[in-house]
């Protein structure tokens, strides 16, 4: 994975991966049997990290849209492509 030049981006990405780790070690404890907590609030907890995993999937996902080129590099895909929102010198900048 690239670095961020906007911290914001790379903030999210971190918050992911560390949220993403949590659910599955809460879902792992849930079933296993090896956590005090009761199920309601276990449940209440993986619902509040996995909003949170949207909300910075829809970040990330918003800023890649934001700053991607396209990949395809066949004709039909270029030419379809809206180049006059894309600049190179913009990319990474607010």
């Amino acid at each position: 994975m690239t670095a961020d030049s906007n911290s914001d981006i790379a903030w999210h990405r971190v918050q992911l991966r560390k949220n993403r780790n949590a659910v599955k070690a809460l879902e792992i404890a849930h079933f296993t049997g090896n956590i005090a907590a009761s199920s309601d609030q276990m449940q209440k907890n993986i619902a509040i990290l996995k909003r949170k995993i949207a909300d910075s999937e829809r970040c990330i996902a918003a800023h890649e849209r934001r700053t991607k080129r396209p990949v395809a590099t066949d004709l039909q895909s270029l030419a379809s492509m809206s180049w006059s929102s894309w600049n190179a010198r913009r990319v990474g900048w607010r």
